[in-house]
Formats: C-alpha cells, structure tokens, sequence
C-alpha cells in the first residue's frame, strides 16, 4: 500500500474529490493547510506601500491505495488539479507498512 499525499489549490479540491469518486477511490483525508514553494507568496501594492503574504492557503488531500492504484490516483490528482500556473502544488508517494480497522482490528498489508 502506498499514501498519496497531494497539497493542491484548494479551490481545486471539489474537482480532485470529484474525479477521485469517479476512479472508485472514497476514502480520503482533508487538511487546510498553509505553505509555500516556487510561487514564493503573493505581493500587493497598498497605499502603505508593498507588502507580501508568503504563506498561502493551501488544502492537502491523502489517501492510501494499493500499490496497483498509485499512478492512477496521481494522473487524476494532476489532471484535476491543474491550472498551468505556478502554485498548482505537489504531490508525495510514501509507502504504508500496514493499516488496522479500528472497529475491527483487521489488519492489511
């Protein structure tokens, strides 16, 4: 099993979750979250003068799919989430040793 964690625009999150569905993958978890990265922030020009706001709202999605699942779930993310421009966001493969179902205690590898 493999984690997908994707951060994303989070206007985007509605069509991410959508098209996720859309490839039988329900179960996900939501962040809002803050961050930067190449897009280095936003600047404004204010009667004060410039000022800039570097950390940007962002939204982070992660879900856990069988390994056969990966490369789907991630074309979906990116092809959901896309814009063209900078700030678009990312997206993190990391392996799952195991995960446990509380009410059950079943156990999967």
């Amino acid at each position: 099993m493999m984690k997908v964690e994707a951060i994303i625009r989070s206007e985007k999150l509605g069509a991410v979750k959508s098209a996720l569905e859309a490839i039988k993958v329900h179960g996900m978890t939501v962040f809002e979250v803050k961050g930067r990265g190449e897009q280095k922030g936003l600047e404004f020009t204010h009667r004060a003068g410039k000022f800039r706001i570097d950390m940007l709202p962002k939204t982070k999605i992660e879900v856990v799919v069988k390994d056969s699942m990966v490369n789907s779930v991630i074309d979906t993310i990116c092809n959901s989430a896309r814009t063209g421009e900078v700030g678009d966001g990312k997206i993190f493969v990391l392996p799952v040793l195991k995960s446990i179902r509380v009410r059950t205690g079943e156990e999967e590898k």
